[in-house]
């Protein structure tokens, strides 16, 4: 790459060192690695964005590669969600899928080693008994009372666990470390446990599954990976991931990079918190438009260039900060206002009679589809005596400031004319239901009146031809910036009610009837919406991505 625009961060300055060594022949393979118990989210998309974005910066390949050792809480859906939404945020891993199960023969192999070595034996120790074992930081562990089992007798015995002969949680297999490290990972961690359950890929085969720590590393050995970038929980696992490639006397050793992992304002990051909204039906599964998800944010409406932009923006840090999810709004924001149609859509419907405008006529005007994009082109909107406008753009006593239809006052219909309210049209209950104004013929837009100037300009759409569709207005899934501050207080109980509002009587100008799922518009001053993807051909529905600006800022307030 070019060395004079090649971003810097510490991450890249390890990179270079190797290759300046020529550790490696100067080759750069990275890894992503997700284990399929769930659909990914933003935070996996930061580390997509960056393992990838790395090795094709430096010329290098990145894997992928799915950590399936926990057979209990996988599934090929995981898996199939995983493909979709890295090939969707742009990337690509040719041939170069892998799975931890492709080497649980290999790992099982060097298992036996360790034990052939002296370096790990099989403990019948409970789970409860290790840890109590391990001790606390500040102190030495206590040695299992089979730490010291024979080499002969810790083989019989592991190799009668993968055979099935023992129960769950009858035995484990720990590696042999140092009880008194100050880092517990270090104190004997457990390597194998007996799990039997169908596994997605290997069925029956296997009883005993190896943990993280022991597979990770050697998984990482096995395809070349030069650079294991991981998030910073896993510093302190560091030891342990050089401890193995050590003691297995494994050369041209990965090495492990640590980087602060993506945490977002009003947002849970949790896996285990996310199944449980979807398996609570809280939501309406893990693509629902409200969940950080990446399929998720796809529904929504969000680019992967947006996500790509906003990845890049938040960077790589060496400490854990939260970022505001206003930034990853903007970044939508930024994204679309350039390549979003414009659209004008009434999503509250009110009902204007131009009283002076003939019965019959109608007619074409001109509105420009997109202002920063003069190569999109223009449309044509039908104008006629009966139009709609928001409900929110007329008050019979206004707001201070409020520059839209008042009583006797004018405004400007956007693309079209100048009109007046002259009357307003009240049901029994004393709501509002209809407008009677005048139009001012000489400024039509684009005319020499249309310079005549009027506080206001609000949109419209035509009774003519309006077609109509339903809107759902997404909005942040939680009231609180850290939902997970409280860890006593149950975090379902801070979900915004008003995550999803539904509108099935809203107006949007015809042209629209073409539109394909996933197709992305500018409504008109009210913000950037698409078509969902579920939708089908009974009717259009259209999801709210994101709103032309950041309102929370007013809400906390006003809330306070």
């Amino acid at each position: 790459m070019d060395e004079n625009t090649k971003p810097t961060n510490f991450i890249r300055d390890f990179i270079d060192e190797d290759i300046k060594s020529n550790k490696h022949n100067g080759k750069v393979i990275t890894r992503f690695p997700p284990e399929p118990n769930g659909y990914l989210h933003i935070g996996h998309a930061k580390s997509i964005c960056l393992n990838f974005g790395i090795a094709i910066d430096y010329h290098g390949l990145c894997n992928l590669r799915f950590d399936d050792t926990n057979p209990t809480k996988e599934e090929v859906e995981y898996v199939e969600s995983i493909e979709e939404d890295v090939r969707w945020l742009g990337f690509d891993w040719d041939d170069r899928m892998y799975y931890a199960s492709d080497y649980f023969q290999k790992l099982y192999d060097f298992a036996v080693q360790l034990i052939k070595e002296g370096k790990a034996y099989v403990d019948a120790s409970t789970t409860e008994e290790i840890k109590d074992h391990r001790g606390v930081p500040t102190e030495a562990g206590t040695e299992s009372p089979y730490r010291n089992r024979p080499i002969e007798e810790s083989l019989e015995l592991f190799e009668g666990m993968k055979d099935g002969k023992y129960e769950d949680g009858k035995y484990v297999l720990r590696a042999k470390v140092d009880m008194n490290s100050p880092n517990m990972i270090m104190r004997d961690p457990v390597i194998y446990r007996i799990k039997k359950a169908e596994h997605h890929r290997t069925g029956n085969k296997w009883c005993i599954y190896p943990m993280y720590d022991y597979a990770h590393p050697i998984s990482d050995w096995i395809e070349g990976i030069t650079h294991s970038l991981c998030t910073l929980e896993f510093e302190i696992h560091r030891p342990i991931y050089d401890w193995f490639l050590i003691e297995l006397h494994l050369e041209n050793r990965p090495r492990q990079i640590e980087f602060a992992r993506l945490s977002l304002n009003y947002t849970i990051m949790s896996k285990r918190k996310l199944l449980e909204l979807v398996e609570g039906k809280y939501v309406a599964g893990w693509d629902d438009p409200r969940m950080p998800t990446i399929s998720g944010l796809r529904r929504r409406g969000y680019t992967p260039e947006s996500i790509r932009n906003f990845a890049e923006k938040v960077g790589v840090a060496k400490r854990d900060a939260i970022t505001d999810v206003a930034l990853l709004e903007h970044s939508i924001r930024e994204d679309l206002n350039k390549r979003a149609p414009r659209v004008m859509a009434v999503l509250n419907p009110l009902k204007v009679i131009i009283t002076n405008y003939p019965d019959d006529k109608t007619e074409d005007l001109e509105a420009i589809n997109n202002p920063e994009d003069l190569s999109a082109g223009t449309r044509k909107l039908e104008f006629s005596k009966v139009v709609y406008i928001e409900q929110d753009d007329f008050k019979e006593i206004p707001p201070p400031k409020f520059k839209r239809l008042i009583p006797g006052g004018e405004v400007r219909l956007k693309n079209a004319y100048i009109i007046k309210c002259d009357e307003v049209i009240k049901n029994e209950n004393g709501d509002v239901i209809e407008l009677h104004c005048t139009f001012d013929p000489e400024t039509k837009s684009g005319s020499e009146g249309s310079k005549r100037k009027v506080k206001g300009t609000i949109h419209w759409v035509s009774a003519s031809n309006a077609i109509k569709m339903e809107v759902r207005l997404y909005d942040r899934l939680f009231l609180v910036e850290n939902p997970d501050a409280d860890a006593e207080k149950d975090f379902k109980e801070l979900l915004n009610p008003h995550s999803l509002d539904i509108l099935n009587e809203c107006l949007i100008e015809p042209g629209i009837a073409n539109a394909k799922p996933g197709d992305k518009f500018q409504f008109e001053r009210l913000g950037y919406f698409c078509v969902d993807p579920l939708s089908n051909d009974e009717k259009i529905v259209f999801n709210r991505t994101v709103s032309l600006r950041d309102t929370w800022a007013k809400i906390e307030t006003k809330n306070k």
